[in-house]
């Protein structure tokens, strides 16, 4: 089926091209209200069994301590995933909304191109939670590292912003700036309920190529900041969907550099 002959339909899936700006903004009131509550600390992975609910949990649930704090983090990393992703990613979305319009399952397949990315993002998401929390050990069991926390931010900032400027970043950033070739080269047709996780999931694989590093600086301020959370979510969506977004990758790669440098110059 063709894009055109999908296009021809706009009223079939109109309520799916709301559904997701909807989406993405509960996402954003949801972490919003989280990190204002009483248990905003959760959102910054901090002693989680301490006290409160989910020491609760913890005594309670076997293994408590190991599967509460997994839990949280994922519902956590999920709610950041679909306010600070989702939105790069929208004109994907849009192209694969037109093509799919006229079938039958077009919902599910949206779905299922959603779950496909998301799944990327959240195998990322426990990659990156198993190694804070090597950190967080080796920071508590090394007093020198617990000193000098700020090396460690430092570092995350560097390596973000020399990254800016690899091949890796560009070669993965270019296939999410052309959603339409993308989908054109991976989507196949038949088997499509498969082929539909598996486009979602090998768009998010080249997202995570371009953006993980920057989504590290997450950890390096805080999870539970939203207002570094909107900053980066607005740098990343420049990149991929603004004509002139490329231009901005250098240019943040130079400001990182800068910033992790005056951050050594000052503690030294």
């Amino acid at each position: 089926m063709s894009l055109r002959a999908g296009s021809q339909s706009p009223g079939i899936s109109r309520h799916h091209r709301v559904f997701l700006p909807i989406l993405i903004a509960l996402a954003w009131v949801a972490l919003w209200a989280w990190a204002r509550s009483p248990y905003g600390r959760y959102l910054e992975h901090g002693d989680w069994t301490a006290s409160g609910p989910a020491a609760f949990l913890c005594r309670v649930i076997p293994a408590g301590d190991i599967v509460v704090p997994m839990a949280l983090y994922t519902v956590a990393w999920i709610l950041m995933i679909a306010a600070m992703m989702l939105p790069t990613t929208l004109p994907l979305f849009d192209v694969f909304d037109r093509l799919t319009a006229q079938r039958p399952d077009h919902g599910r397949l949206l779905m299922l191109l959603g779950l496909g990315y998301v799944t990327v993002w959240g195998a990322f998401g426990l990659v990156a939670h198993l190694l804070h929390s090597a950190m967080l050990i080796l920071i508590t069991s090394v007093p020198t590292l617990a000193w000098h926390g700020w090396l460690i931010g430092a570092a995350i900032i560097a390596l973000a912003g020399a990254f800016q400027f690899s091949r890796l970043k560009y070669r993965c950033l270019e296939k999410c700036r052309t959603p339409l070739s993308f989908v054109i080269e991976h989507w196949r047709g038949y088997a499509q309920a498969w082929h539909a996780f598996a486009l979602g999931a090998q768009h998010g694989l080249f997202c995570v190529g371009c953006c993980w590093a920057l989504m590290l600086l997450m950890f390096a301020f805080g999870t539970g900041s939203l207002g570094w959370m909107l900053l980066l979510a607005a740098a990343m969506a420049i990149e991929k969907n603004v004509r002139w977004g490329q231009r901005l990758s250098k240019p943040l790669g130079v400001a990182l550099l800068s910033w992790a440098v005056v951050l050594v110059a000052t503690h030294a």
